[in-house]
């Protein structure tokens, strides 16, 4: 997904509203209410159509989600921001501001995310080894999202940004077979 600069400043403003001391709101409770907007939104092609359709009025579109924000959990602040961004004709991109605003949080509160991909599933202390050695090579705390690859053979590799660690044993074995073909 494409963050564009307009995700990007309402997730900005967000997590300021959500990280402010009182605000009585956890991130990640407002990135699963957001989530839940999202799946609203997509589950019905009708609702889809209508939030996104703009003939609709904003203030339709407003009564719509003030229908649906108690069954989804909404905490007011949580739906005044929906309401925001379907003022702004943004709703579109809910799903990109959802992601800016975990990233925005993450940031701030001093993580980064990892993409660790395995061949198996690591267990418990494999996953706390490498979640310390990733904290020594970054210098940050982590939040890892795991994933399994089969075609790794065994191994990890792990993308912080665009920054890729191959510890992977096809990793290894490409690099074993550029040094052969160089050297040659």
């Amino acid at each position: 997904m494409i963050l564009t600069a307009a995700a990007a400043r309402y997730a900005q403003a967000l997590a300021e509203v959500v990280l402010e001391p009182g605000s009585g709101l956890d991130a990640h409770d407002v990135a699963k209410q957001i989530q839940s907007v999202e799946d609203l939104i997509n589950e019905s092609p009708e609702l889809r159509h209508v939030m996104l359709s703009p003939a609709v009025a904003s203030s339709k579109k407003r009564a719509v989600i003030g229908q649906f924000s108690a069954g989804l959990g909404l905490a007011p602040k949580v739906r005044n921001f929906i309401y925001v961004v379907i003022d702004h004709r943004r709703i579109e991109q809910l799903p990109a501001i959802r992601q800016a605003f975990e990233i925005a949080v993450d940031a701030a509160l001093g993580f980064i995310k990892a993409d660790v991909t395995s061949a198996q599933s690591l267990s418990g202390p494999q996953r706390a080894a490498l979640e310390s050695e990733l904290v020594k090579v970054t210098g940050k705390r982590v939040r890892m999202r795991f994933a399994m690859d089969e075609s790794l053979i065994g191994g990890v590799v792990a993308r912080i940004g665009s920054t890729v660690y191959d510890g992977s044993v096809r990793g290894q074995l490409e690099t074993m077979r550029r040094r052969l073909t160089a050297e040659s």
